[in-house]
């Protein structure tokens, strides 16, 4: 057996994609699927572009990494628009949330016949998440530190018209919309599961804080509380951005 460490890559096949919007743009991405049939899938959409944010944002690459192995759960993460990341950059520009609609609607098309769809945003993912989220296919969606930047109570309230399950998880010391800010403007949707996370913060810096997010993740899309194994008995390959 042998540690799962931040730069474990556990064994999956991992495709790059490309994703064409319905205004024309194509956006890079993979898809990362276990070995056995998926129970599950993830969209992802990543956190700020503008502030570094892309498809490699470090609990995306996690969750890509060991997700399809230790929990059958297939895994699509992507560039926005205009967003850069070491397996290219998609075309476009970045538009605040507004077009990235299009973006989201193109990824949860790709994957529309595989099972059990759910949205990961993370910061500013949950904006466009939120805004655009509430597509046929989507069973609902989980939200990484949110931080209302260009979401609005209108959106929450649109997904508690909806009903379908909207877990929100928001880190104890949030660098922008910590747990007594979040939590008002979540409770106008009664079906929002709020989750504070103690000794985190905005970017979930750490093995304990991303481990927190998968084993949530995981216990979310399957209905089944989840710790996810730390450790690993197989063949596990080690990333370096070097």
């Amino acid at each position: 057996m042998e540690r799962i460490g931040a730069n474990s890559v556990l064994p999956a096949r991992r495709d790059p994609v490309t994703l064409t919007t319905a205004d024309s743009l194509r956006l890079v991405g993979e898809l990362a699927l276990p070995l056995a049939d998926p129970v599950a899938t993830l969209v992802t959409v990543h956190p700020l572009p503008t502030h570094g944010g892309m498809m490699d944002s470090h609990i995306y690459r996690k969750a890509a990494w060991r997700l399809p192995a230790l929990a059958d759960i297939a895994v699509l993460r992507f560039n926005t628009r205009g967003t850069s990341s070491a397996a290219g950059t998609s075309e476009g520009q970045f538009d605040a949330s507004t077009a990235e609609g299009l973006d989201l609607q193109a990824a949860v098309e790709f994957v529309a016949e595989m099972p059990n769809i759910w949205l990961v945003g993370w910061s500013f993912g949950t904006d466009v998440v939120l805004r655009h989220g509430l597509l046929p296919a989507v069973r609902g969606a989980i939200l990484l530190s949110p931080p209302l930047r260009y979401a609005t109570d209108a959106e929450i309230d649109r997904w508690g018209r909806d009903g379908r399950p909207l877990v929100v998880m928001v880190p104890e010391d949030d660098d922008y919309l910590p747990p007594l800010a979040a939590r008002p403007h979540f409770a106008r949707a009664p079906q929002v599961q709020f989750i504070p996370v103690q000794a985190a913060k905005h970017l979930w810096v750490g093995e304990r804080a991303a481990s927190t997010v998968l084993n949530q993740i995981v216990t979310t899309v399957t209905g089944e509380v989840t710790v996810l194994p730390t450790e690993w008995d197989g063949p596990m390959e080690k990333w370096s951005d070097l």
